[in-house]
């Protein structure tokens, strides 16, 4: 093989060689930061590219995608002075990958360090007790603060989320005696409440019962009167009937003498019961003289018998 063919080989491979370092293809979701002659260059976007192997090199490869930085648990003293376990997870995402090349040698790094920082002084704006209550006004403000500063090194900061917060044993400890001391407190006020409604249903029963009672004896009452008036109106209307159908008969033929024999043996039936009733009675002088009873007691009939303002 003569000297031409090996150089003309060489010069063939060299070329391939440059050709494939001149071409570069980016994934999707990612930027290539590429230098020329130590000097940053240009930016690579996904897709096919190329530059110049001989005087430019790609010395920063950065993702565009959303990631997931994990916090770990630090220390934060509480307002009333309590120490607390936090640990959370902080959402970043790269926007000017010239700026993540040069605007600070590990951004990563950065964030989580001044996250940590934020969050310690947000945690000492509060009292323990508020601290589980108010995860997201921490959130929002930590994510406010980080961002501000996360803006120059070309990387926005998303949201944070914290995942835990622990207490120390023994304030624990004090939480679950609370927490148990007002469950019974609440235990105790709902079952007094529950006697108190109790007794406040019996005796408002209690009064309608009585209510109910009086209404009753009073329609009771005046049912009776009704029934009584209506008895004796009965018993009034049923007399003077009688009186009236007497009073007819006495017109007529035989009437009068019908009368008297009525009254004699009515005469006759009072002696009768009177001395059955009693070892001691007292008689008319004319007992015997039924006869002038008969006549006394027909004049009387005749007086009543006689038209109004006439005597007989």
């Amino acid at each position: 093989m003569s000297t031409t063919t090996v150089i003309t080989i060489l010069v063939v491979v060299v070329l391939v060689v440059l050709v494939w370092k001149a071409i570069v293809i980016v994934p999707q979701q990612s930027a290539y930061v590429v230098e020329r002659l130590g000097k940053y260059s240009a930016t690579l976007n996904a897709g096919l590219n190329f530059i110049n192997p001989l005087i430019s090199k790609i010395t920063y490869r950065h993702s565009l995608k959303e990631e997931a930085v994990d916090i770990p648990e630090q220390i934060c003293i509480t307002a009333d002075n309590v120490q607390v376990g936090v640990d959370g997870i902080l959402y970043l995402k790269v926007l000017n990958p010239e700026r993540a090349s040069y605007g600070i040698s590990d951004y990563v790094y950065a964030v989580s360090q001044l996250t940590q920082t934020t969050l310690r002084s947000e945690v000492g704006k509060l009292v323990l007790d508020k601290t589980f209550e108010a995860r997201s006004t921490v959130n929002a403000a930590v994510v406010l603060e980080v961002d501000k500063a996360s803006e120059a090194w070309g990387v926005k900061v998303l949201r944070y989320e914290i995942k835990n917060i622990t207490p120390p044993r023994e304030v624990v400890s004090a939480m679950e005696k609370q927490m148990k001391a007002e469950r019974e407190k609440r235990a105790a006020i709902l079952q007094s409440e529950g006697e108190r409604d109790s007794k406040i249903n019996q005796a408002e029963g209690e009064k309608q019962r009585q209510i109910k009672d009086s209404e009753a004896r009073m329609q009771a009452q005046i049912n009776d009167a009704r029934g009584q008036a209506e008895a004796i109106l009965s018993v009034a209307k049923a007399t003077a009937e009688g009186l009236r159908q007497v009073a007819e008969a006495l017109i007529t033929s035989g009437g009068q003498e019908a009368m008297q024999l009525r009254i004699a043996e009515q005469y006759v039936h009072e002696l009768g019961r009177i001395a059955k009733t009693t070892n001691t009675v007292v008689l008319p002088a004319n007992l015997a003289d039924i006869g002038s009873m008969i006549t006394m007691a027909k004049g009387l009939l005749k007086n009543d018998l006689a038209p109004s303002g006439q005597r007989v």
